[in-house]
């Protein structure tokens, strides 16, 4: 089925938005601490937000790339987990970051209920459906 030309451009949009978020969360990995964006400056809520960054990038990214490419579903999960495991492994590498297998494992659930939440999102508008 022929994709309309204002589709195709919002499609578009929505697959530089999903390579443009792994390249930020990619700076936001690799960088050293002091560099690194925060959405809190400390307080209460100082160690809840680490969390729900990680899973809540790793689902947005998910989830634009599973509507940027919804029938490639293992390019995507790969992809999407791929980058959580191996950027939490080049920290490493980044003298005041460290790599933890918890972190690892936050930001590959928020990437599969990202993509989860993509592919109910596709199935309830009827995306794919072939019509009568």
């Amino acid at each position: 089925m022929k994709r309309s030309a204002s589709s195709d451009i919002v499609h578009k949009l929505i697959a530089a938005a999903a390579w443009a978020l792994l390249a930020f969360i990619i700076y936001a990995t690799l960088t050293s601490i002091e560099k690194r964006p925060e959405l809190t400056d400390g307080g209460l809520y100082k160690a809840f937000f680490p969390l729900l960054e990680r899973i809540g990038a790793y689902g947005v990214l998910g989830l634009l790339f599973y509507f940027s490419y919804p029938r490639r579903v293992l390019f995507v999960s790969l992809l999407v987990s791929g980058s959580a495991a191996i950027l939490e492994i080049l920290q490493i590498f980044v003298p005041d970051r460290d790599a933890r297998v918890l972190d690892a494992l936050e930001k590959v659930a928020g990437g599969v209920a990202g993509i989860l939440a993509a592919k109910a999102i596709l199935a309830l508008i009827g995306y794919g459906r072939r019509k009568a």
